[in-house]
Formats: C-alpha cells, sequence, structure tokens
C-alpha cells in the first residue's frame, strides 16, 4: 500500500480523486500528512504501520478542506497540527452543528458514500503563528504557510529527504483552485503562494500534491510554471493552453473543466461587482 518516494518517507495515493497520504519515519514512529479518505485504505494504513514497528507520534493537516482532516481510531491519538489560521477555519466549521452532516451530503454525489469516517473529524491543535517547523522528533519538516486555496495552508518541506508535500498545489490533474470566499484577492495569493515554492523549488527530489501523481526533481519547476501560467490566464479572463482542461484532460478528471469554467465566472462575477477591469498588467517573473 505504501510506496517510497525518498529515504523514510512513504507516500498512500487513494483510489478517490488520487488523495495522498504521507508517511515521514521519525525516531520513534511516524509523522502522517493528510491521512487518507475512506476508513478502509486508513485501516489498511494503519495495518501497514503497524507491520513496520512504527506507531503514529505525530499527525499534521495541510488545509482545511474535509478530505485533509479526515482520522481514524486506529491511529492512535498522537496530536495532529495544522498552522494556526487552518486550526481557526476547522474551528468555526464544527461550530455549526451541521458541518459534518453536510459533509455527508455531499458524499452521496460520489462513490465512497458511507465509507468515509468522520467521528475524529478536524480535531487538530493549531501551532502558535510563525512556526517554522513542526514539532516532533523526526526529520525537521518545515512549514510554508500561505493563503493560496484554502485558510492557513501548508507546504511542507521534508528538507533533508528532498521531498515537497505541496496540499493541494503542483497536482498534474488538478488545476489551481482558489479561495474565491475567503480573501480579497485570491490570485495575487496564489501567485504569492507559487513564488514561495519556487523559492525551496531547487533542493526538492521530489513533489507530492494532495491530488494526483508524485512528481520528480525534473517536474518541481515545471508545475509552478504551469500552475503560474493557468492563474494568470485566470486573471485576465484568457482560456488557457493547460492539459488539465478540456479533452486533453486525463480520463475520468473531465470535471476539472467544470471547475475552470466556475473559476472563470466567479471572477468575472468579483471583477463586475468591484468595478476593476480583468485585463491586469502584471509583474514579470
Amino acid at each position: 500500500m505504501l510506496r517510497r518516494v525518498a529515504e523514510g518517507v512513504l507516500v498512500h495515493e487513494s483510489e478517490f480523486v488520487q488523495s495522498n497520504a504521507v508517511v515521514v519515519q521519525g525516531r520513534a514512529g511516524v509523522l502522517l500528512i493528510d491521512p487518507g479518505v475512506t476508513g478502509s485504505e486508513i485501516d489498511c494504513l494503519a495495518d501497514d504501520l503497524s507491520e513496520l514497528g512504527q506507531p503514529v507520534v505525530a499527525g499534521f493537516s495541510t488545509h482545511p478542506d474535509w478530505d485533509h482532516l479526515l482520522w481514524h481510531a486506529r491511529l492512535g491519538e498522537a496530536p495532529r497540527y495544522g498552522t494556526a489560521r487552518c486550526a481557526t477555519a476547522v474551528r468555526d466549521q464544527l461550530s455549526d452543528a451541521g458541518a459534518k452532516a453536510r459533509i455527508a451530503d455531499h458524499l452521496l454525489e460520489t462513490e465512497i458514500a458511507g465509507q468515509v469516517p468522520l467521528d475524529l473529524f478536524g480535531l487538530i491543535t493549531g501551532l502558535p503563528a510563525e512556526t517554522a517547523r513542526i514539532p516532533w522528533d523526526g526529520p525537521e519538516v518545515r512549514i510554508i504557510e500561505h493563503q493560496a486555496h484554502a485558510p492557513g495552508h501548508a507546504a511542507l518541506l521534508i528538507e533533508e529527504r528532498g521531498v515537497l508535500v505541496a496540499g493541494d498545489m503542483l497536482s498534474d490533474v488538478l488545476v489551481p483552485m482558489l479561495d474565491l470566499e475567503g480573501t480579497t484577492d485570491p490570485i495575487e495569493d496564489y501567485l504569492t503562494a507559487l513564488r514561495l515554492l519556487e523559492g525551496v523549488a531547487g533542493g526538492v527530489d521530489a513533489v507530492v500534491p494532495g491530488h494526483g501523481s508524485v512528481g520528480g526533481s525534473d517536474q518541481v519547476q515545471a508545475r509552478i510554471d504551469q500552475d503560474r501560467a493557468y492563474v494568470l490566464a485566470l486573471r485576465t479572463g484568457r482560456v488557457p493552453a493547460d492539459p488539465r482542461v478540456g479533452p486533453s484532460a486525463k480520463p475520468g478528471w473531465e470535471w476539472v473543466s467544470d471547475v475552470h469554467e466556475g473559476q472563470l465566472q466567479r471572477l468575472a462575477q468579483r471583477s463586475e461587482h468591484d468595478g476593476t477591469p480583468r485585463d491586469i498588467l502584471v509583474e514579470p517573473f
């Protein structure tokens, strides 16, 4: 079930939208990042860790989307972390008694309805603002926080292993999905996040997106460039030349074109409401 992408770094890819759970081996156990989606998959992950003799000693959620906030009793009671902004967003979600019911309703439209464990959903601890690294007994894991896609989103850089865990960015199957609800300038927030990732790309041998295929060192900058080109196309209302959208999309991922069209429409509505032109001169990169 687990695939090695670097020394001491293992990945499991879910059948559901190619969701990636990441295991980082430490001295007393493992750090588990975005642990999976269905109960059966997380159960298998627990079995694999048991066979390795590696208990979970810490967890981390890269951002406050439901599929990155799941857990299972068999993974134990290790502290589960997120950025302070991420934890605040989750706390706001859980303050609504109907939050889990709405997730369950949403899942009725998928092939995994009734298979997602929600009992331990979202029970994360926010790390103090500006925390630079995950507190645990293992390889240093640097937190790169930004505001692209979701509040308090974090990419994680496992520096001594050359692995970048990108959260819901740098995917080969999903286009950049902007946070069109919680920020005043989602385009610039995304471009800023890409610049942060670009700043560490030179030392990365493998990039693990939240959804999609693991990329090698030759793909890190290419994915950053592709995401930037897509976001700049959105900014000016142009049709992007992007293989993830339209007839070139991977089979089974045709719905990404609907996501793209929805973003174009929402951005056009925001522009009309704010009275700002879409064709904005942008800085060179």
